[in-house]
């Protein structure tokens, strides 16, 4: 038994101090890695779910009533927004080079600014004095780590394209010592396609974030709205949104109380508009399920619009 014991512990001793074993420690290691920032990623998506709870009201509940349920969830759901971006930034802590990480940071501080938001309008703040640094900050970071992440992952891919996977020589390595099964290659043909599909569901969110912005900044009375919202026009169309969703979302902003001159529909054709429009959120909610890892629920089923058609 004892001799047993020594001759294995020479071999893997012999085995894990060559200088091919190196190079798959080095590798384990950044596995190890990623396991715990994805660990951490999804207790932020559990966080994020929690935020999202519907609030039910009953037909017969009093204003006063109202009030304070509106407030208490406001309270939930903020309280969990703020843990559930904790998580983000300890998975960027863990693993700096972990894209979706940034992305779904960008998502929940978009998705605070949104309730910090509506919860304001619904309470008939007055907005002249309303203090929107907070929002404007929560806009302002989601930007940046959405550039961030977009930057990240167009690294990815460049290294990708050229590697397919991974380095030749340590696929050769892995080949050697009997370990190539537990690293598959993708197709070219499905690298390409998946590399099309998020680009434009990044651009998507993008420009989602960007129109979310300009009405806010159109409700504040801030000239750069306008701007903002030719930004969030550029990025739908990156995004492959067709012109008539791009008319339709531009004729919908708060600052269009009429329809616009030149953009005029005949009803089939915003019918039609529409539909495309949520086929394509549909597959941003598939993005949402493959990125973020958790249903991001349709936006007037969202807790604050109750809080708006109260009033």
């Amino acid at each position: 038994m004892k001799l047993g014991i020594k001759l294995y512990s020479e071999a893997i001793e012999d085995t894990v101090t060559s200088e091919e074993a190196q190079e798959i420690l080095k590798l384990a290691e950044g596995k190890f890695q990623e396991m715990v920032a994805l660990a951490l990623f999804n207790w932020g998506n559990v966080h994020m779910s929690r935020a999202r709870k519907k609030l039910f009201l009953s037909e017969d509940a009093s204003k006063e009533s109202v009030l304070e349920r509106v407030k208490e969830a406001y309270k939930w759901a903020h309280a969990e927004y703020i843990k559930a971006g904790k998580r983000y930034e300890e998975a960027l802590k863990t693993n700096p080079d972990f894209y979706e990480g940034h992305f779904a940071l960008a998502q929940q501080q978009f998705e605070q600014a949104k309730l910090s938001w509506y919860y304001a309008i619904g309470s008939n703040i007055d907005l002249d004095v309303w203090p929107s640094a907070e929002v404007f900050g929560l806009f302002n970071d989601a930007e940046y780590n959405m550039e961030k992440g977009t930057e990240m992952w167009e690294k990815m891919e460049e290294q990708q394209l050229k590697e397919l996977t991974q380095p030749r020589e340590l696929k050769g390595l892995l080949e050697k010592m009997g370990m190539d099964g537990y690293f598959k290659e993708l197709p070219t043909e499905a690298a390409t396609e998946q590399t099309s599909n998020m680009r434009s569901q990044i651009n998507m969110l993008w420009g989602s974030m960007l129109s979310e912005r300009s009405a806010v900044e159109f409700k504040l009375g801030l000239p750069t709205w306008e701007e903002c919202l030719m930004a969030a026009v550029k990025k739908l169309k990156l995004a492959g949104v067709s012109s008539a969703n791009v008319a339709v979302t531009i004729r919908n902003h708060c600052a269009n109380a009429t329809a616009q001159e030149g953009f005029s529909f005949k009803i089939d054709e915003v019918v039609q508009a529409w539909n495309e429009m949520y086929d394509a959120k549909r597959g941003m909610d598939d993005w949402r399920d493959q990125v973020i890892g958790v249903h991001y629920p349709q936006e007037y089923d969202t807790k604050m619009i109750v809080v708006v058609q109260y009033y």
